[in-house]
């Protein structure tokens, strides 16, 4: 058996949070950081040069937005869904302890974007919707309850150039998107490492279809069809 450090080992609160501060730091003044997460490594910015330095080192198209880092208190406030989707959210979050994006209508006008460039907003939105990851692991929710706190959105992707597969340890990510970032965190294997390079599942809550199948997706699609009766639609 493996003792290899993963992204799911507790780290003290005291180091997290700080670990967590220098991140939004880093971000806020127009840099690059990147991310463990139990999914994947993550690359993360929240500023136009920001964005446009990862979208470069990952040769990535514009045409495919980032991601917000978010919890459901953040989704309740700022998706635009029936109650019962919140709900559902909530209680799969809870219950299941599992990782999963949506993708849904948002209010555009929310003070928590107050600030952020519309270069930034049309690269991380797509036709009126916007994804949030959910529940991606210890470092993850906590980039999302100080970046609520803060009032500060955190923008981001996997941290690999686009369509190579994501990357579960930091020595892993090609060294054009790790020299984009001026700040790393690495806690070692993400816990959701796989021989397939998914990351998380997407899901769009507008009709439940899935956007992209991730990890855990047979233990997500049953967490749906229990707690909410929902079949997702592959």
């Amino acid at each position: 058996m493996s003792n290899e450090r993963t992204t799911a080992d507790p780290v003290p609160q005291e180091q997290l949070q700080a670990d967590v501060a220098l991140l939004l730091d880093t971000i806020a003044a127009g840099e690059v950081a990147i991310a463990p997460l139990d999914v994947a490594y993550a690359i993360n910015a929240c500023t136009e040069p920001g964005i446009r330095r990862i979208y470069a080192a990952k040769k990535r198209s514009y045409e495919k937005p980032g991601g917000l880092f978010a919890n459901t208190t953040m989704s309740r406030a700022i998706h635009v869904m029936d109650d019962w989707k919140h709900d559902l959210a909530e209680t799969i979050v809870r219950e299941e302890d599992i990782p999963f994006s949506i993708v849904a209508p948002f209010r555009v006008g929310h003070e928590f974007f107050s600030r952020v460039d519309p270069f930034v907003m049309r690269s991380s939105t797509k036709a009126e919707t916007m994804d949030m990851l959910l529940n991606a692991g210890q470092f993850h929710n906590e980039i999302a309850r100080q970046s609520w706190e803060r009032g500060m959105p955190v923008f981001g992707s996997s941290a690999n150039t686009s369509l190579q597969g994501s990357k579960y340890r930091y020595e892993d990510i090609e060294a054009p998107v790790r020299e984009a970032a001026s700040v790393h965190f690495d806690y070692g294997l993400s816990k959701y490492a796989n021989p397939h390079g998914h990351s998380s599942t997407i899901v769009d809550f507008r009709d439940f279809s899935v956007i992209r199948v991730g990890v855990v997706f047979d233990q997500v699609a049953a967490a749906f069809l229990r707690h909410g009766n929902v079949t997702l639609k592959t």
